[in-house]
């Protein structure tokens, strides 16, 4: 099946996507924040099919307009719910790939972080994996 995805609906799911991994680098704030945002981002441009076309897109947006870790999430999670809630209607295998691919880039970023993950970090972590299942 053939998804078709306006302008808008590229930029959230971008938003969504890049935004996690922008989540989860300012969780480990105390860490290696630089690492944690490197390794998501190489998970997020290595991702498949019609998403990961549009990840690959090299257009402005997606722009976080927050510099608060609340301000963030307040922009981050609900996209990551409207992203699976519009690939959901479109393709449900696309809305699957999609998850897998942020679900990938959270690991990916987390594992940067040396040893566990902190509190804050998992605590995040599970934060994103509800807004992807609450579509």
């Amino acid at each position: 099946m053939s998804i078709t995805l306006t302008d808008q609906d590229k930029l959230t799911l971008r938003t969504a996507a890049y935004g996690a991994v922008s989540l989860l680098s300012a969780a480990d704030a105390a860490g290696s924040p630089h690492k944690v945002a490197t390794d998501g981002s190489i998970a997020l441009a290595s991702a498949t099919g019609p998403v990961g076309h549009v990840l690959a897109e090299k257009t402005k947006g997606a722009k976080l307009s927050s510099k608060s870790v609340a301000g963030i999430a307040d922009q981050v999670l609900p996209a990551l719910t409207a992203a699976m809630s519009l690939l959901k209607k479109q393709d449900p295998a696309e809305a699957d790939n999609f998850r897998s691919i942020v679900i990938v880039a959270v690991e990916a970023a987390t594992r940067a972080h040396k040893g566990e993950p902190s509190p804050t970090m998992a605590e995040m972590t599970r934060k994103i994996t509800g807004a992807l299942d609450a579509a």
